[in-house]
């Protein structure tokens, strides 16, 4: 997620693990770009895992980590990218031995036209620009794999599963509000296989979600008030979420790691929370108890509203995932602003939402460099 500068922040992206059930997992990190470098972070407990400076890697407009490894994807961007412009991708790995910055950029990929977003898996990296996604193995002797024309992808939109047992790739199909799905496993490198497509949307998709086993797939369109989710197996559609009435920009969308729920933000300043195990749990409109309606009121009546949601400043655009379950019957939610500001919320089936955690992280500091 990108959004003009606010304290210097460029851009935002959770790690894969995103955040961790429970203390059995390793905990999640989130990736801050920034006008002066990098940041990395730990989810829970909050803490600056390490830095990139201006120095070493000049203003950077995104990153990219792979789960907790030394490896990180960056691209420059901002106002004084130090190594390249906006069109390459760099590696960094912070295992590599030397003083000098450019001693730990191992790998790069450079293209003709802006990237707009790396996604990366223990073997695979993917790089997405305006019209077109690029597949190559990673990190041992990098070769491409695959070459996808897309759909005008403004924003790069695009997911790909971490699971070991899944390689699925995801991003917007060329008829207007569809989704592409590729299995990367069962494509061969240099063919190109029928594409298996979901009918989303009646407009563009503008922001779309794999849950961890790559089972689900979530987007939204460009109006933004709903969410439909499919089977990435059998393309149909399990369910349909309403964020709300009003045409909003989706900012993000995440599952919980076992997929009981969901969780997405929007330019409305608001963070909503959705039951997927036992959808019972939604909120429903009052009018659904009345009867017959006509089917145009009949599809907002039949609508499952979020069953609880908590606000963050409606001006500063944020990414959202789960935090750890403290009990049983609680669990949390984690939204980080482009503000700098973090926000824990714990939510209970009823739908009570309470804030649990708030701080500034850019004032949080590490004297390390990563």
């Amino acid at each position: 997620m990108t959004q003009q500068p606010l304290r210097g922040v460029t851009s935002l992206r959770f790690n894969q693990d995103q955040s961790s059930p429970d203390s059995s997992h390793p905990p999640g990190c989130f990736c801050c770009a920034m006008e002066t470098g990098v940041r990395i972070y730990n989810v829970e407990p909050l803490m600056e895992k390490g830095h990139l400076d201006h120095e070493q890697v000049g203003s950077m407009g995104l990153v990219e980590m792979l789960h907790r490894s030394n490896l990180l994807a960056l691209v420059g961007g901002g106002s004084s990218p130090k190594f390249s412009e906006i069109s390459a991708v760099l590696i960094w790995d912070d295992a590599r031995e030397g003083k000098d910055s450019k001693d730990k950029l191992v790998l790069e990929f450079t293209f003709t036209k802006p990237v707009l977003a790396v996604r990366m898996r223990h073997d695979k990296i993917v790089i997405v620009l305006r019209n077109r996604i690029y597949v190559y193995s990673f990190p041992n002797s990098p070769r491409k794999l695959f070459e996808f024309d897309t759909r005008d992808n403004p924003k790069g939109l695009c997911d790909l599963c971490p699971s070991l047992e899944k390689q699925l790739l995801v991003f917007p199909g060329h008829k207007c509000g569809s989704l592409q799905l590729v299995d990367l496993a069962s494509t061969k490198p240099g063919t190109s296989s029928a594409p298996f497509t979901i009918n989303a949307h009646q407009s563009d998709v503008a922001c779309v979600s794999l849950n961890q086993p790559g089972t689900v797939v979530a987007s939204a369109s460009q109006k933004g008030t709903l969410i439909r989710l499919f089977d990435t197996q059998s393309k149909e559609k399990l369910v349909e979420l309403r964020r709300g009435t009003d045409p909003a920009t989706l900012y993000c969308i995440n599952f919980s790691h076992d997929s009981s729920f969901l969780c997405a933000s929007s330019d409305k300043g608001t963070v909503h929370i959705f039951a997927l195990k036992d959808t019972r749990l939604n909120r429903r409109s009052a009018l659904a108890r009345v009867g017959k309606v006509g089917p145009m009121i009949g599809q907002y009546v039949d609508s499952q509203w979020s069953l609880a949601s908590f606000t963050v400043p409606a001006e500063s655009a944020c990414i959202c995932a789960f935090g750890r379950n403290t009990s049983k019957n609680v669990n949390s939610v984690i939204a980080i602003c482009v503000d700098g500001t973090f926000h824990k919320y714990v939510f209970t089936p009823d739908g009570n939402c309470n804030r649990e955690a708030f701080d500034v992280y850019l004032d949080i500091c590490d004297d390390d460099d990563f």
